[in-house]
């Protein structure tokens, strides 16, 4: 197809495009003459994958193209999973202000309970890991708050990740092809865990509402417009209680 096509087959702009061969994240298409060329299917899913990543990922060119490497060198699935998971960025706790000596025994308790966890879940994830690091800093945070999680709470949290993890994984089942397979991946982390967030969210607010009107075990019947509003406006007061 010509790049007018691919454009129009993938909404992606031909100006696009040529900047994404430019930078080399596309590779050339078959030159049919001086000034033109004709592009296949891998172009396509190459592009789609392009706009996953910096798009539905928020990755900067740069990192875009190292992820792209990573993938065309993968020799497994496994291979190009790490690759996206290790790329998107990982969320980040805010810090308070402290001294280094305060910092570094901060960083040494905190990064002693994740090693903890980890050991006693049998996970296996490297120190070098942004998600280790990540949680590293999330719990050291808590800690300052007074707000940190009993091993046996966080454990049972990490074992509902687990679950969560394996679904996952299930919607990559199946796909070989490493472009595609990065594609999904991407998908899959960058899209679907802001919608497990918001069933946790639903699940919290179904908690709170229940404890609000008293029942807490089966859902309430319907009620009037008038009553919907009042049992509202109390789980409101409830939530800014809790």
């Amino acid at each position: 197809m010509k790049i007018s096509e691919l454009s129009r087959r993938t909404g992606v702009s031909v100006a696009s495009i040529k900047y994404f061969l430019r930078q080399g994240l596309l590779p050339a298409g078959r030159a049919t003459a001086a000034t033109l060329a004709e592009y296949g299917d891998e172009h396509a899913q190459r592009l789609r994958l392009i706009k996953a990543l910096t798009t539905l990922g928020g990755l900067s060119i740069a990192a875009t193209r190292d992820v792209l490497g990573a993938v065309d060198q993968a020799d497994s699935s496994e291979g190009a999973l790490g690759a996206i998971s290790y790329a998107l960025p990982v969320p980040v706790a805010a810090q308070r202000a402290a001294t280094p000596e305060e910092e570094a025994e901060a960083d040494a308790t905190a990064g002693a309970e994740v090693a903890e966890l980890l050991a006693d879940l049998d996970w296996q994830a490297p120190d070098t890991s942004p998600h280790v690091q990540g949680l590293t800093a999330a719990l050291k945070e808590l800690r300052r708050l007074d707000a940190r999680y009993a091993p046996d709470e966080l454990a049972a949290y990490a074992r509902l990740a687990e679950s969560v993890a394996r679904l996952d994984l299930e919607r990559a089942a199946g796909v070989d092809d490493p472009v595609a397979l990065a594609e999904r991946a991407v998908i899959v982390f960058a899209i679907c865990a802001p919608v497990f967030e918001l069933l946790r969210r639903l699940a919290q607010e179904n908690q709170v509402r229940r404890r609000v009107a008293g029942d807490g075990a089966e859902p309430a019947p319907p009620q009037a417009p008038g009553a919907r509003k009042a049992v509202s406006r109390e789980m409101d007061h409830g939530s800014a209680q809790l």
